[in-house]
């Protein structure tokens, strides 16, 4: 019979419950297609008291942490709430995850759970992985940390740190997998109805790769023509034109102020533009590419897995009405 391994989820109140109840029902169904224990799943509270989740649903922790320094984890993982970003743990918590993470064969993280770990110190020198909204300011308040915003999980020494909300059950299963192999995790996959490998990365479900107008007021009046009209000639003479600069001051005014080449921003608005048009659903790949200013499809192909990391078609498929 298979070791049985604890699996400890800290939750902090306003948790979010699929960061919880998620991953926590991968385990069970492990359990129960394997007809055996091998997992015991136990739910931490970050202090004593009933916890109530971001959706108002309360639930009963099986303890609280700190208050048994002798237990002993095979995995640690600290589930995300709407507002973690904002949460300063206090010192006792902060040292109780640091000694439990060096103690645990692997602990992690569920979305924002990921600014826990960040506040005990636990990601410094790590890659990580968090929601694409959460993944700039985390990078931003950890910059020891290397904050992959696209990958959908993460594994990183006995680091494992998931992305957003129902990324916390891909995360679960590929544990399950790492213990117990391909043929149960699969098994596991069928009986949930969830991809055994999600295809693509997390963006291909965001808005993030979205270029927002940045810098002066003339630079920004770019960009919007740019948004409005992805078609027409953007190459660095014509925008720099428009700007009423030299090309060789507005390239490098733009990437000073926006943080990019004008090409790159360019590329980046007519993917977000495409994105749109696939999202209605209407206009065949060939259509979308010149619409966008793509030369053809293919290079609108090659543009798009590089922004979104799927293709258009697949994209389609996703999202379209």
């Amino acid at each position: 019979m298979a070791q049985s391994r604890s699996i400890a989820i800290l939750a902090v109140p306003g948790v979010q419950l699929l960061d919880v109840a998620g991953p926590l029902d991968v385990f069970a169904e492990a359990n129960a297609r394997s007809g055996q224990a091998l997992y015991r799943p136990l739910l931490l509270a970050s202090r004593a008291g009933e916890l109530r989740c971001s959706a108002g649903i309360r639930l009963a922790p099986d303890g609280v942490a700190g208050r048994d320094d002798d237990a002993r984890f095979d995995t640690l993982l600290v589930a995300g709430a709407p507002h973690a970003a904002e949460l300063h743990p206090p010192p006792p918590l902060r040292d109780w995850l640091r000694r439990h993470a060096r103690s645990a064969r692997r602990y992690g993280s569920v979305c924002s759970g990921a600014y826990l770990l960040g506040a005990a110190g636990l990601l410094d020198g790590r890659r990580v992985a968090t929601h694409w909204a959460e993944a700039e300011r985390l990078a931003r308040d950890y910059p020891a940390a290397s904050v992959d915003a696209d990958a959908i999980y993460v594994r990183d020494g006995k680091l494992r740190t998931a992305a957003g909300v129902t990324a916390g059950m891909d995360l679960a299963l590929a544990l399950v997998e790492e213990d117990h192999g391909h043929e149960l995790a699969r098994a596991v996959a069928a009986q949930l109805v969830m991809f055994f490998r999600r295809p693509g990365g997390q963006m291909s479900f965001s808005r993030h790769g979205e270029a927002a107008p940045a810098g002066r007021s003339a630079l920004q009046e770019v960009q919007r023509w740019v948004a409005a009209h992805p078609a027409e000639d953007h190459s660095v003479p014509s925008l720099a034109m428009r700007a009423g600069l030299s090309p060789r001051h507005f390239a490098r005014l733009f990437r000073s102020e926006v943080g990019m080449t004008p090409a790159a921003w360019v590329e980046s608005s007519r993917v977000a533009a495409a994105c749109r048009l696939l999202e209605e659903g209407h206009a065949a790949p060939k259509q979308v590419a010149a619409l966008c200013g793509f030369a053809d499809a293919d290079t609108l192909r090659r543009a798009f897995r590089r922004h979104v990391g799927i293709t258009p078609a697949d994209y389609r498929r996703r999202h379209a009405a």
